[in-house]
């Protein structure tokens, strides 16, 4: 049996990150993963998707500009986009698995082990690992649990991964279909009517059981994504139900209830359900160990388990399930278990991106969890017809909004950018928020001139009220308002 300091249990990017930053300590560390190096956040999720997305993203543009480029009706060939998209996951994961080919020769030690097989927990300190018929042991002072999530299925369903899909069988097709139904109106779902209706080739109806898509997110950022993919032909089914879906012939019959009690029924050639993901943790754990889980997951304080030398990190707890979180995860589990974490685990300034018509990026608080949370607070919210390089791309749909405290301070709460560039527009603000700093801070730098950041530094300023476009004169391009005791009031300096 061999004997390791810390076992790692899944290679997609929390346990890859955990094993990584176990080998700054010098530790024995092994690695491993049932299925493909890099997980889902590769295979299934960021990398492939967003691939996806930016080669659609491409689609469109030149689907919007082909007159003025004096081009003809373009024809995109799935089979040359799915090997494009194909060929950007083969060198991400070609990279990682140099890497860990090469990590004991550049160490001179026989430091590090990656395996390939299912592993289960069955002891505090030991590890079964199975691989093609053939079982071995592992004995390890600390273990980390990084076995991710896999798609939520409902059972009445009938997911093929042929016909019916979740976002992991969605390599499976063939050619795009010419319609396709989307269950579930969360980031997920919404990305892929993004994607496919980018391409114009595919009618996308959207399932939604709210009155608006993202009911996470605010009306104001909604609605720009709602207006977009109607005008891209998406049938987005409001206020619905969906009470029966079968296949037949071939074809997906579907059935929806609507808010009155009406029902219709629709035929596409195919489905995408997306219902959200749950944590992968089936026969990872044996019994007798009683380590603690709810509907969320495994249970976890700050990554700790109840079982002292067991960690969870990424999408198997109840956290966040971001690519970047689960990194974030497993290199503070390994830090609390060898060291001590430089700073603490905080989730308040996590950046996140939703891949969408146009880009959403966000960090902090957005005004829904604001009140949700009982906050006064001072809003100003800038379009993008105001900032040059918005104006030299050609697209100024978008908006910057900015939540600060409501008092002279004004620290930074949150922001959402909507429009070109937006993941680009936020890492400043997101150290802001981590500092407890305020928007002042940005107000006074010297931005890069023409970026789509200086309307950060131009929010600052209408705050601060000394802008260089004025809201009394631009009402509606620049909005300041204070939210207090449940109503807007305008704050415009002048």
């Amino acid at each position: 049996m061999e004997k390791f300091d810390i076992c790692i249990i899944g290679a997609g990017p929390a346990g890859y990150a955990a094993a990584m930053r176990a080998l700054d300590f010098g530790k024995r560390v092994v690695l491993i993963e049932r299925d493909k190096l890099g997980g889902a956040g590769i295979h299934q999720g960021a990398l492939w998707s967003k691939t996806w997305w930016e080669i659609s993203r491409e689609a469109r543009m030149i689907n919007t500009h082909k007159s003025v480029l004096s081009l003809k009706e373009p024809v995109f060939s799935y089979k040359k986009i799915n090997q494009e998209v194909t060929s950007a996951v083969e060198h991400r994961v070609g990279l990682l698995s140099q890497h860990l080919n090469d990590i004991n020769q550049s160490l001179n030690k026989d430091i590090f082990k990656y395996m390939q097989g299912t592993a289960m927990v069955i002891g505090k300190n030991h590890v079964s690992v199975s691989n093609n018929g053939t079982k071995s042991a592992i004995e390890a002072d600390y273990i980390i649990l990084a076995t991710g999530s896999k798609p939520r299925k409902l059972p009445q369903w009938p997911i093929d991964e042929e016909t019916v899909f979740t976002s992991d069988g969605l390599g499976n097709l063939k050619d795009f279909p010419k319609s396709i139904v989307i269950i579930g109106a969360g980031v997920i779902g919404c990305e892929f009517a993004t994607i496919f209706s980018n391409f114009g080739q595919t009618k996308v109806h959207l399932i939604d059981k709210g009155d608006r898509i993202l009911p996470f997110e605010d009306k104001d950022v909604v609605r720009i994504i709602e207006k977009n993919l109607e005008e891209k032909g998406v049938l987005i089914h409001r206020n619905s139900k969906l009470t029966n879906i079968e296949i037949r012939k071939g074809k997906v019959k579907y059935e929806l209830e609507y808010a009155d009690g009406s029902t219709e029924n629709f035929e596409v050639e195919k489905a995408l359900v997306s219902i959200g993901r749950v944590p992968q943790y089936d026969h990872l754990i044996d019994d007798s160990l009683d380590l603690e889980m709810d509907a969320g997951g495994i249970v976890d304080d700050l990554t700790q388990t109840s079982v002292s030398n067991i960690y969870a990190v990424g999408d198997i707890t109840a956290d966040i399930s971001l690519v970047n979180v689960g990194e974030l995860e497993g290199r503070y589990a390994v830090e609390c278990i060898f060291g001590k974490p430089e700073q603490p685990l905080i989730y308040n300034n996590i950046s996140t991106i939703m891949f969408l018509d146009p880009e959403i990026a966000g960090v902090g608080m957005n005004e829904t969890q604001a009140k949700a949370a009982g906050l006064d607070y001072k809003m100003v919210s800038l379009n993008y017809e105001t900032i040059p390089r918005a104006t030299a791309m050609r697209n100024t749909q978008g908006f910057i909004k900015i939540l600060v405290a409501n008092d002279e301070d004004m620290h930074i709460l949150g922001m959402r950018v909507v429009g070109e560039h937006a993941s680009s527009a936020i890492q400043a603000v997101a150290l802001l928020i981590s500092q407890g700093k305020s928007i002042k801070e940005l107000a006074e730098l010297i931005h890069p001139h023409p970026s789509i950041i200086e309307g950060i530094q131009e929010c600052g300023r209408v705050l601060m009220g000394k802008p260089l476009l004025k809201p009394r004169v631009m009402k509606e391009a620049i909005k300041c308002q204070v939210w207090q005791n449940n109503e807007y009031r305008d704050l415009v300096h002048i």
